[in-house]
């Protein structure tokens, strides 16, 4: 007997015991091809040495020491690291241990840079349907997922939710992707004026789309009309790349890509590879300046805030990232998965779309693929496919509720910077293989 909490009671997991480049080994020595990276975690694969070095020799020297009175060299360093890559003023970096509490602290980070500003009335925040944003109560109010947030509902935050940018279902036929971006974009400047500008705190939504409906890359012209949006209310833009940034998308920050810049990025998960739990906010120097000149405290923090061996061990990643040019590698194996994916899924029946930027992309599900159906959710297709490529050796993240929180199916492939065009192939073999064998067990 386990006295493990499981997320799931019953599910009877494999026991990992190594890992080396992309793959995974569990205590019966099978490999498994780490597809997803986790959940878009593992950027630079399992066992990397120099990573885990760096976190080693940190250990040696100082392991924690609290916030409240100290800073610490490896923050001081991967702090300098991180505003000297990011786009524009977003120069001030604040530590957390994971994206839902990089979420939490920006939800909390505008409220209070208002309040400093002596903007009291400004408490409601605006998000988008089908978003994640993470788990704890302020990231799950903000959220978007009907299925995640429906146990606690009671408990959340009252946030507007508008439509999010899904090209693939909610673009007309008779308009282009630009204009269905302005469309989409601007039901935020009819929430902002049904709530009355001076009410909004800030609009929140992830980048690219991530693990509730499968990557969603924005349309041109979309994240541009936001910003507009956003400076002409006084509202402030953060974006959630927990997911889509540190590298994943191509370019460092994702929003680079759309030549926008937030006043708040949450980040997480590629910033320290899984090599130690971190996470981090970042701000521009105008929401920084409303603090420094004002009560000159963010009241705010937990226990783990920038520490060192985590700080450490991201500076590995981020430093090893920048040093042997995985950026410019992502965006040639984001080409290569894309080619291969459509290879083998561009005429399968039930694929329906497959989409993404850089080595963030996903497949879709569908019943029909002229209508655009999803398969009945009593069929569990999502489970079926991860079960399935967990028998063949694949890790991937396959998910349901993709259109609307309840229906619909997508599997989500965020594969580490480092495979090669060999892994690529069997990448996508045992993705097909793991597919028709779920399909096929439906009795469909």
């Amino acid at each position: 007997m386990t006295h493990v909490f499981h997320r799931q009671l019953s599910a009877e997991l494999p026991r990992a015991v190594g890992g080396e480049g992309v793959y995974l080994i569990d205590s019966n020595g099978k490999r498994y091809l780490d597809a997803s990276g986790g959940a878009a975690v593992s950027c630079l694969g399992h066992g990397d040495p120099d990573v885990i070095a760096a976190v080693k020799a940190q250990l040696d020297t100082l392991a924690f020491a609290h916030t409240a009175f100290f800073t610490s060299e490896p923050a001081e360093q991967l702090a300098d690291l991180l505003a000297e890559s990011a786009p524009g003023d977003i120069s001030m970096v604040y530590f957390l241990s994971g994206g839902s509490e990089a979420v939490e602290a920006a939800l909390k980070m505008a409220r209070q840079y208002h309040l400093e500003r002596g903007d009291n009335s400004r408490t409601r925040f605006i998000a988008r349907r089908q978003s994640y944003h993470g788990n704890t109560v302020g990231a799950l109010s903000v959220g978007g997922n009907v299925w995640r947030r429906e146990p606690f509902k009671e408990m959340l935050v009252e946030t507007s939710h508008i439509a999010p940018c899904y090209a693939y279902r909610e673009r007309h036929d008779d308009e282009s992707e630009i204009e269905y971006g302005l469309r989409i974009a601007n039901e935020l400047e009819t929430e902002i004026l049904r709530l009355g500008p001076e009410n909004v705190a800030a609009f929140i939504a992830e980048t690219v789309g991530g693990a509730t409906a499968g990557v969603l890359p924005p349309v041109e012209g979309y994240f541009k009309r936001i910003r507009e949006i956003c400076d002409q209310y006084g509202v402030l833009l953060i974006l959630d790349e927990v997911m889509c940034g540190m590298g994943r998308t191509g370019t460092l920050f994702a929003c680079e890509q759309d030549g926008i810049i937030p006043d708040i990025v949450c980040i997480a998960k590629g910033l320290g590879a899984g090599y130690q739990p971190i996470g981090a906010t970042m701000a521009t120097d105008k929401v920084y300046a409303a603090f420094k000149g004002g009560s000159g405290l963010f009241q705010h923090g937990h226990t783990y805030l920038g520490h060192a061996a985590a700080c450490a061990g991201a500076l590995a990643v981020q430093t090893k990232i920048r040093d042997q040019g995985l950026l410019a590698q992502v965006r040639e194996r984001g080409k290569q998965l894309t080619e291969r994916l459509h290879e083998r899924f561009g005429n399968h029946p039930n694929i329906g779309d497959i989409r993404g930027r850089g080595l963030f992309q996903a497949i879709e599900l569908v019943a029909d693929r002229a209508t655009k159906a999803p398969f009945d959710p009593a069929l569990k297709l999502h489970a079926r496919i991860k079960a399935s490529a967990m028998e063949n050796g694949l890790i991937c993240y396959p998910s349901g509720g993709t259109v609307d929180g309840a229906r619909g199916d997508h599997v989500l492939l965020a594969p580490p910077f480092i495979i090669s065009p060999a892994q690529l192939d069997e990448l996508a073999d045992k993705l097909g293989k793991s597919v028709d064998a779920a399909l096929a067990n439906t009795g469909l």
